[in-house]
Formats: structure tokens, C-alpha cells, sequence
């Protein structure tokens, strides 16, 4: 396995993080019916499907489970990491496995360890499922650039058995460096580093398809263009090398108005979809279970976190975009209720497949994790 080669100040930062880690862990057990507090019958579905509580998590951002059910979920505005595992009666133990980070927003799991990627670096705790109430010090495998502007981070394994991170652009609108605005990955021990695809403002959500294992993913648009403009964007790479236009186009044919004319539109990867404008599309995936109506399998679920770039909110729901001969063919409701009149008390972050076929859904407002089931 690769080794770390970190100058004096990150091995007293790891030394600081391991010392953090043994004081980290902490359990609160909360019940899975437990969500009176919660208005979710505001919450509406199509017919057939119930919404409940999962469970409740501070800030609860990206998520990963484990082959053996230990639910990882990340976190935006803290600095902590949780681990959600079954308990008696019913019941969830909720347990506090990291803090002290820096936005550590992204979560996934591979041969027994979970990847955590702060702004400026990724972690790795191995053997952590055996050791949830005494995490051991983390791994650096890979620093990044240290911008908070877009520097949290979703990051998946993909079917290639590489790691997917995407860094994004530090601003609203600007020329980045290369490292920027892009969907790097590597080997799980932070070697073989690549880009895999460019002009990609922010994605905080991305999936591949379950047949063709071609990559799709959320991005969201840039803002100070008024209430419509852009739209937010699904987008398609199927291969390595795709430009997907950021920041001279936004949309299939949106120039910008500060950057659009050093390269037209044309020349760049169309989105698959194109979403609601400031929507903030997040996390996406594929419904892969077998659970629900026919018309969803293998389509894709979008959560959208809801605007603050708009003089009338938009958003904060969840969205599904059915696919027909890989196709994205429509853009609906599938949940909604977060979002009342002017008011918001909930905003869906990830969503993630179960494998009895029911779907999580994340939410950093409300502090919780919810279960969508067809009845």
C-alpha cells in the first residue's frame, strides 16, 4: 500500500486527528418510529408509497453502506462523521465515529474501510465496522486543494473498482486551474491519480447505470443570472475525456455572459437532462431494487436541495428521471412537502437504494435520515 509522505505540519495534524479519534466516539439511540417532531405527512408521494423515519443524524449529508448494513453518513456544516447500525426493538444506534474534520461531506466503503473526504484531503479508518466505539486514526491517502468555496466532496467506488472524487470550482464563475471544476479518480490507495471529466461547476451526487456502468451525474449551475438562468444539469459519461462546458456554457446552450465567448457551446457535452434553474440538484442514484412500481426500475431519483439564489424558492424534493434506451425522458415529482408556501423545514441531500428495495433519503435541515417504501 502506498505511504502518506506528509511534510511536519500534517504529521502533527495526524497526530492531533488520532487523539481526536479516541475521544470521538459516542452513542445516542434513537427509535426508528420515533418521528412525531417531524411533520412528513406534509410529506407527498405517489400512491402506494409511505415515507417514516430511518433515523436522526446531524446534519446528515452523503451516505455508503457496508455489506454487512452499517449505514456511513457525512456531514456539511459540522465536522462529524456517523456510523447508523440496527439495534433491539426496532431501534437504530446512532453513533459518533469522527469530529473535529473539515467539512467531511463525502462517505464510501471498500474491503472493510471507509474513505472520508474532507475539503483538502481523503481519509481511510480501517477495520471500522469492528471498531465503531473506538475508531482508529485515520489514513491520509490523498491531499486536495484546501478551497471551502465548493470544496465539499461526494466520492464513490466505481464498477472499475476505482475511487471517484470531484473538486469544485473555487468561485461562482471563473477560469480554474485544472485541478478544478473536474471528476478525478484513482486506485483506493490514492495512486494512479487521473481526471476523468472537465467543466463540472459542482457535483455533490453521482451513479452508473446498473447495465451499462457508464457514469451519470448532478452539477449544479452558477448563480447572479436571475431567477430562471441556468438551469441546473443530469449529465451522461459514458467514456473518459468529456468536457461538460463550465465555465462558458451552462445548459445545452446557455452562454456565459463573462466566459462564453472563448468557447461556444457546441463544442462541449450537452447535459443528458436539464433541471429545475437553482434547484441545487445533489445526490442521484439509479433505483436498482425490485420493490418499487415497474416504472422506476433503473430509472434515476434526484435529490434537490432547494435554492437561496432566487426571489421564489424552488426545489426541496426529491425528482425522478425515467430512462428509455438510455435516454433521460422526463423530469417529475416523486416527493415533495419540504417546502411549504415560503417556509422550509427540510432539505433532501442523498438518497441511497437499500436492498429490500426501499430508498433513503438524507436531510441536513431536519437532521434526519427518512425511508420511502412502496406499501
Amino acid at each position: 500500500m502506498r505511504k502518506s509522505i506528509l511534510p511536519e505540519r500534517g504529521r502533527r495534524s495526524l497526530a492531533a486527528l488520532a487523539l481526536l479519534a479516541a475521544a470521538a466516539a459516542c452513542h445516542v439511540t434513537f427509535a426508528s418510529g420515533a418521528d412525531a417532531a417531524l411533520p412528513l405527512d406534509r410529506v407527498k408521494l405517489p400512491p402506494g408509497f409511505e415515507i417514516s423515519l430511518y433515523a436522526r443524524v446531524p446534519n446528515a449529508r452523503s451516505m455508503a453502506r457496508s455489506p454487512a448494513g452499517t449505514l456511513f453518513v457525512g456531514n456539511r456544516e459540522g465536522d462529524e462523521v456517523f456510523a447508523v447500525r440496527e439495534a433491539a426493538g426496532g431501534s437504530r444506534d446512532v453513533v459518533r465515529i469522527a469530529n473535529g474534520l473539515n467539512m467531511p461531506n463525502g462517505v464510501a466503503f471498500r474491503d472493510g474501510s471507509l474513505y472520508v473526504a474532507e475539503v483538502h484531503r481523503l481519509l481511510r479508518y480501517d477495520g471500522i465496522e469492528s471498531r465503531l466505539s473506538s475508531p482508529p486514526a485515520p489514513v491520509v491517502v490523498r491531499q486536495f486543494p484546501k478551497n471551502r468555496h465548493h470544496g465539499w466532496k461526494f466520492i464513490a467506488f466505481g464498477p472499475d473498482g476505482l475511487l471517484y472524487v470531484p473538486v469544485g470550482a473555487p468561485c461562482n464563475i471563473c477560469q480554474p486551474e485544472p485541478m478544478y471544476a473536474a471528476i478525478h479518480r484513482m486506485q483506493a490507495d490514492g495512486s494512479a491519480f487521473e481526471t476523468f471529466a472537465r467543466g463540472i461547476r459542482n457535483t455533490v451526487g453521482f451513479d452508473w447505470h446498473p447495465d451499462t456502468r457508464e457514469l451519470w451525474f448532478t452539477d449544479n449551475g452558477r448563480d447572479m443570472m436571475g431567477d430562471d438562468v441556468p438551469p441546473d444539469e443530469l449529465n451522461h459519461a459514458p467514456r473518459k475525456g468529456l468536457d461538460f462546458g463550465y465555465p462558458n456554457c451552462h445548459g445545452r446552450n446557455v452562454s456565459d455572459p463573462e466566459f462564453g465567448h472563448r468557447r461556444p457551446c457546441s463544442a462541449s457535452a450537452p447535459p443528458a437532462r436539464e433541471l429545475g434553474p437553482h434547484v441545487a440538484a445533489l445526490g442521484m442514484r439509479f433505483y436498482t431494487g425490485s420493490t418499487f412500481p415497474e416504472k422506476y426500475r433503473k430509472g434515476i431519483f434526484i435529490a434537490e436541495h432547494g435554492s437561496w439564489n432566487r426571489s421564489r424558492k424552488i426545489g426541496y424534493r426529491v425528482m425522478f428521471v425515467p430512462l428509455v434506451n438510455g435516454r433521460a425522458t422526463g423530469y417529475e415529482v416523486f416527493a415533495e412537502g419540504w417546502l411549504q408556501g415560503g417556509s422550509v423545514w427540510g432539505r433532501p441531500v442523498d438518497l441511497l437504494v437499500l436492498p429490500d428495495g426501499s430508498l433513503l433519503v438524507s436531510d441536513d435541515e431536519a437532521g434526519a435520515i427518512y425511508r420511502i417504501r412502496y406499501k
